[in-house]
């Protein structure tokens, strides 16, 4: 090889020595392009719970508004789950046990 050939070859070569590890810095290092990845993707996580949450706030929002100004929806709600009933009204109850043969 001749002289002037090494010296051009020995330029992108020492180039390369210096790059690589620098690269490999940049990528796998502490704050690198993997742990920005990693990054990226939790906060997409943390942004679809806010999301979510804000949706859900919203909705009891709502209902709040509803409890305070529909006497309607409260009635409703209080038959629903507290199994209350109204003045002069009666309930049946139908036992699941055995029917008589």
């Amino acid at each position: 090889m001749s002289p002037r050939l090494k010296k051009i070859l020995k330029i992108p070569l020492i180039l390369l020595c210096f790059a690589g590890p620098i690269a490999g810095w940049i990528w796998y290092g502490e704050g690198g392009m993997v742990r920005l990845c990693r990054t990226e993707v939790e906060r997409q996580a943390c942004l679809d719970r806010i999301r979510k949450l804000v949706a859900e706030n919203q909705a009891l929002i709502e209902e709040v508004h509803r409890f305070r100004t529909d006497m309607t929806y409260v009635e409703s709600v209080a038959r629903a789950e507290l199994n209350l009933i109204r003045e002069n009204e009666v309930i049946y109850r139908f036992g699941k046990g055995e029917t008589g043969n």
